[in-house]
Order: C-alpha cells, then structure tokens, then sequence
C-alpha cells in the first residue's frame, strides 16, 4: 500500500496542477483585476512634465481634480511606449467628445521626450502629471503601459483598462462606462 501511495502522490499533485493551468489558459490575459475597482483613487499630486515653462504643459494634476465631481479619465502613457503611439488618436478622439475630462500620467519618462512626443502627436489631455520614478502609477496599481481608468465625480475609480485603446474598445467598453456614471 505505502509504495502504491509513493506512486500515487506525485501523479495527484500533478494533475491537480494540470487542471489548475488549464484553467488559467481559457482567461483573458487582458482582463486584469484591480484591487482598486469603486475605491477612492489614491491621494497624489503630480507636477506637470516641464514643471512650468512657458513652452506649455505646465498643468499637473491631482487627487483632488479628480474628486471636484464630473467623469474624468486618466490615460497613463509615456513617450517610449510604442502602444501608447497606436492608442493615441483614440485618447485624443475621446478628448474632443467632451464626455469626461481627460487627463495623462506620463509615467517614467524624461521630459524632453514626452514634450517631444506630445508636440508631434498633439496633447490631448486637460492636464498632464509627471511621474518620473513611477511611485504615483504603483499607487494606482499599474501593471504596464498604457493603462486607461474612469474615475467618477466622487473620486472612486470605476473602471480600469490594460493595454491600448482602439475604436471598439473606445466604443464598447470606454464609453458605456463613461455613460452608465452620468446617469
């Protein structure tokens, strides 16, 4: 019997595992969870890229924009992401609906970069927070670039959205969000 059991312990645990990865196969690797999902988005104040200057972009923002009531979207992007490149004409459509303000993070980049990058792609943002060390973006739980959140206009984050945006998921996942907090 015992050496029966000898035999049979490592083929339990490896069928248990088996079964466990099977499992993890059939989800999407695009849905996420966040342990922040209708919790009030983490107390932050971001400079803006350029800390000021004239060129523009001197607007960072806050925690607090982003409780003073309306829908707001935080993009988190930087200039070396070449995901961010391809979702930008969709961030930017989004921006001139005027459903929700829109705000950037620009995580871990060097300022000459990102102002380079936003002077070629356009800004579309209401304001843009720097976040050189990326310490604000481990406060909101990111996993990786780009990253899209809706915040409701008591501050709670409501939605979060892994990877690039593109039209279908700007109007089947972005948007309806963004419409169901209006009501």
């Amino acid at each position: 019997m015992s050496k029966r059991a000898i035999y049979l312990a490592p083929l339990s645990v490896f069928l248990l595992m088996a079964v466990y990865f099977a499992i993890g196969l059939t989800k999407d690797p695009k849905i996420l969870p966040s342990a922040l999902i209708d919790k009030p988005v983490p107390e932050f104040s971001l400079p803006p890229i350029d800390n000021g200057t004239p060129q523009g972009y001197g607007k960072g923002f806050s925690s607090a924009d982003l409780k003073a009531g309306g829908i707001s979207v935080v993009n988190v992007f930087a200039s070396w992401c070449l995901p961010c490149r391809t979702e930008h004409p969709f961030v930017t459509k989004l921006a001139k609906m005027k459903v929700a303000k829109v705000y950037g993070l620009n995580f871990k980049d060097a300022p000459k970069y990102s102002l380079k990058w936003l002077k070629e792609l356009g800004d579309p943002y209401d304001a843009i927070g720097a976040d050189p060390k990326g310490r604000v973006g481990i406060d909101w739980g990111v996993y990786g670039i780009p990253e899209t959140f809706i915040v409701d206009g008591a501050g709670k984050i409501r939605f979060k959205y892994v990877g690039p945006m593109n039209g279908d998921i700007l109007e089947n996942q972005i948007l309806p969000v963004i419409e169901k907090l209006k009501r």
